[in-house]
């Protein structure tokens, strides 16, 4: 499985979302609090191409994007094969 990444902020409901939908799925995510970390902040920028709202989710070096891509993702059957390449 692919390893996964997700910049959150604990404040963001979209945040808690995405992560609990890759909780359900059983996916190991590693997690960078970017309102405890804000040096971790411009690495996020720079990583999604200059996406400045949390969350930010990559999966392996692909940037899924936000909360909405995430679900959409799952909705099109597409995840599953992300996660697995």
């Amino acid at each position: 499985m692919q390893p996964v990444e997700i910049y959150t902020s604990p404040l963001c409901g979209f945040c808690h979302a995405a992560k609990r939908l890759l909780k359900q799925k059983g996916v190991n995510f590693s997690e960078i609090d970017v309102l405890r970390n804000p040096s971790r902040k411009p690495e996020m920028i720079q990583r999604a191409n200059g996406g400045r709202t949390v969350p930010q989710i990559f999966v392996g070096d692909v940037h899924v994007g936000g909360c909405d891509d995430l679900f959409a993702l799952e909705d099109t059957g597409k995840l599953d094969a992300l996660l697995a390449a």
